[in-house]
């Protein structure tokens, strides 16, 4: 059978490889410590939980329009007046199957063959590969721990050209854990006047999940708002993450485009979902941020545990849940059995020796990095670093 040349554009995501191969390596009865995936070990908050067991009995169970019900997108429109003082109207708003589809609907939508994206590294590993697979050409533009793994606008604009299309960016960062201020984005926003053909898609999904301060959205300048397409859903400020809801706010245009795209792939998502979703985004926010409140506590021991360990260069996160610290100064050791010569050995060398999984910097962009999440209990992450610290002292 020959199978699409699609297939041959894009990797398979290093984060649910490593989850992966933790699970198969946990089936053999060894004790794997998950730090790898980017999943909140809390529960859905139980108001939310009651809202779709009431859509349920309530029969919400037919075929929903495909960019959404129109009192989950008004709810959309609320949170974000409410979050970010930003008017949106439903028509501005579409629905989809978790902030990934919404993400690949938008670079659909906005990338020809041929068009560049510029995307600071380190960034998610989904999105390269969404930006191959529309056939468009990836434009990284490193940064590092001396920016705080932040873009600079003379970095930006010396990476736009002709061909230029489209700037991807998250705030905060998966995998680093930046978060840009307000003084920051207005930096990158003046060379986006004077580029007026550059779309900007700006990944908000770990908004609630910040350390230093407010959330600023780049949407928040008048003059590019139309430009701006946010990318945003329930996972991980919810712990929704196997609810499946993303959504995205964009100029009508742009909605109506990957309103389009979406009717041809899944149509509408999930009607509970949905339900459950418009209680999530406009009632008591107070569970979200008792879980932020934990996540902080988490983020403060694990940082202590990585400075325990001399050879690990780490950038303390300004949000979302990851560590990820420069690894490099491993490269060339050996424990008499395994040679680190990579980031992908460094994480396969702890997955099989300290059993504790993580994801190689090279699947973000950065390639003498590895991402950790302390999204996990803290007796798991103390274990973890634990047995981490140890394999590493063998390292010669």
């Amino acid at each position: 059978m020959q199978l699409s040349s699609i297939l041959n554009r894009f990797s398979e995501p290093e984060t649910l490889k490593m989850a992966k191969l933790g699970r198969e390596l946990r089936a053999k009865g060894v004790d794997v410590i998950d730090l790898s995936l980017g999943e909140p070990d809390f529960d859905t908050p139980a108001h939310i939980k009651e809202a779709a067991k009431k859509a349920i009995d309530e029969n919400w169970s037919h075929y929903t329009p495909v960019s959404g019900y129109m009192d989950l997108r008004e709810a959309v429109c609320t949170k974000f007046k409410r979050d970010n003082h930003l008017d949106y109207k439903p028509e501005n708003i579409v629905a989809s199957t978790g902030a990934k589809q919404s993400l690949a609907n938008a670079i659909l939508a906005l990338v020809d063959e041929g068009d560049e994206v510029i995307i600071p590294t380190p960034y998610w590993v989904t999105y390269s590969e969404l930006v191959k697979i529309a056939k468009g050409k990836v434009v990284e533009v490193h940064t590092d721990l001396s920016s705080s793994y932040k873009i600079s606008p003379a970095q930006l604009e010396a990476a736009i050209t002709s061909k230029t299309r489209v700037f991807l960016f998250s705030s905060p960062c998966n995998p680093s854990g930046a978060v840009y201020s307000k003084k920051e984005l207005e930096g990158l926003a003046e060379v986006f006047r004077k580029n007026p053909g550059i779309s900007i898609i700006s990944d908000e999904i770990y908004e609630y999940i910040n350390f230093v301060g407010k959330h600023e959205s780049i949407a928040q300048f008048a003059d590019l708002k139309d430009r701006v397409v946010i990318i945003n859903g329930l996972s991980k400020g919810f712990a929704m993450t196997g609810w499946r809801l993303g959504y995205i706010a964009a100029s009508t245009e742009v909605a109506k485009a990957c309103e389009k795209l979406q009717g041809q792939f899944t149509s509408g998502t999930n009607s509970i979902t949905q339900k459950a979703g418009v209680i999530a985004l406009t009632a008591d926010l107070r569970p979200s941020m008792e879980m932020v409140e934990e996540f902080a506590r988490r983020r403060r021991r694990t940082m202590e545990l990585v400075q325990e360990i001399p050879c690990l260069k780490c950038f303390k996160p300004e949000g979302a849940f990851y560590i990820f610290p420069d690894v490099s100064a491993y490269y060339g050791k050996s424990d008499g059995q395994h040679k680190i010569e990579n980031a992908s050995d460094f994480s396969m060398y702890l997955l099989n020796v300290a059993h504790v999984s993580s994801v190689m910097g090279d699947a973000f962009g950065e390639p003498g990095c590895v991402r950790f999440s302390f999204a996990n209990s803290m007796e798991n992450i103390e274990k973890a670093w634990g047995r981490i610290k140890l394999a590493l002292e063998k390292l010669k």
